[in-house]
């Protein structure tokens, strides 16, 4: 393996330092480092980050290789600074068995863009009723650790009981989507004034907020982990403050697109505002984005929902939900967060990669940027600003409600394990 020196960077966005990758491993950090033969990176001004972890990803295959595969989403999760991704249960077949979820963390290890970790289902066929096999998933190949029914809820509380009973036998965690479904028939955006101007049937907070409540107490009385799953309203956060305050074993991801855009949005009847959680009001986004610079939502999730034209190119109410965000992500926590004042980037590296790799235990990821570790690494030049083009993107959709937005920051370098996986914003 060769040896990379990254001259000059910025490290968690602190003083200037130069890093020594030799093979898989980071050899040495500190000022005028050297070594002969080195390929030489030249980052004076751009911050490294250790590689990003994203514990919410659709990869779609199999089943849905129009949307997106393995190979292009781990291609776009590169692009984007990710060295890690999780990939989410919802295919077809469902990953609810020891087979499907093998199947596609072997995908991932082929491909070799970034580390693939399968998402295993809470139920068989998400459907809720029967709990699928959490235990052979785990002792699978995959070791699977996370299990959602992500796209539908666990509404059936002695399923979601049973769940969190048998994760924790082995260190597990149950990530919920939090949607009430009787509550939630029909929704096409959040319900509120505008859905109400509109005509556009609603999305009421107290759908999302009623099931983290359940859910919180049922991990207290079990004992067990739960996560939840892209949240996305001031009343959420409370109860998640709530339950931490009381000690349960909670943790909270947001959506880059939750800490951004709003339901003001939906006026413009453009589908590729429609999302699940829907885009919540302004009042919402602060209260989100005051969660995470406090730790009491814990990481940024993308929820990458690639979908092909056909399914976002229609009217609003046929549409899918879903929007991508691997490429995006770190461009709109910057804006959102760092640009702000509400985060540093070191606290960035916490919420978009030590934590995210602590709650779904990617070993390897989320390690600090210092001598022995392994060199998963992410170098952006914040500095930069440009207009979203998604004819650009690497992941096979273009469902981005950013495109022609300008956004900061740009990720020039991606390595995993040592090897580069984007050089100077190109993919390898």
């Amino acid at each position: 393996m060769s040896k990379i020196l990254i001259r000059g960077a910025k490290v968690l966005g602190g003083e200037p330092q130069d890093v020594l990758i030799d093979g898989a491993t980071i050899a040495e950090v500190g000022a005028g480092l050297s070594a002969e033969g080195a390929e030489v990176v030249e980052a004076a001004g751009k911050v490294l980050l250790p590689g990003l972890v994203d514990l919410h990803t659709h990869l779609r295959e199999p089943g849905r290789e129009d949307s997106e595969t393995v190979l292009t989403g781990t291609r776009a999760a590169a692009s984007g600074g990710f060295t890690a991704v999780f990939a989410m249960a919802n295919t077809f077949p469902v990953a609810d068995t020891a087979g499907v979820v093998e199947q596609v963390w072997r995908l991932g290890r082929e491909h070799g863009y970034c580390d693939v970790q399968p998402i295993g289902a809470v139920t068989v066929g998400l459907e809720g009723r029967k709990l699928a096999e959490l235990g052979a998933m785990y002792e699978s190949a995959a070791g699977v650790t996370v299990f959602s029914d992500d796209g539908k809820c666990v509404d059936d509380a002695v399923i979601m009981r049973r769940a969190l009973e048998y994760v924790k036998a082995f260190g597990g965690v149950v990530a919920q989507h939090a949607q009430e479904p009787r509550l939630t028939e029909g929704a096409q955006m959040n319900e509120g004034i505008v859905s109400a101007e509109l005509g556009l049937g609603g999305w009421p907070a107290v759908a999302e907020e009623s099931i983290i409540a359940r859910d919180v107490l049922l991990a207290e009385h079990v004992g067990s982990r739960v996560h939840i799953c892209h949240l996305s309203t001031a009343g959420s956060v409370e109860i998640v403050r709530w339950a931490k305050s009381r000690g349960i074993d909670v943790t909270a991801e947001v959506t880059p697109h939750h800490l951004l855009l709003t339901d003001e949005l939906a006026r413009t009847y453009n589908p590729v505002y429609k999302v699940n959680p829907p885009l919540r009001t302004e009042r919402d986004v602060i209260a989100l984005r005051e969660a995470l610079a406090d730790g009491t939502i814990d990481i940024v999730a993308t929820d990458h929902a690639p979908h092909p034209h056909e399914d976002k190119d229609c009217e609003w109410a046929a549409a899918a939900m879903g929007m991508v965000g691997l490429e995006t992500a770190l461009s709109v926590v910057q804006e959102t967060m760092v640009d702000t004042g509400l985060l540093t980037w070191a606290g960035v590296a916490e919420r978009m990669s030590v934590k995210p790799a602590e709650i779904g235990r990617a070993e390897g990821h989320g390690r600090p940027v210092s001598a022995g570790e392994p060199a998963n690494l992410t170098l952006v030049d914040t500095a930069y600003r440009g207009s979203v083009d998604p004819a650009g993107f690497a992941s096979r959709s273009r469902n981005t409600p950013y495109e022609g937005r300008e956004l900061p920051g740009r990720v020039t370098h991606t390595w995993l394990r040592g090897k580069a996986t984007l050089v100077d914003g190109k993919l390898t």
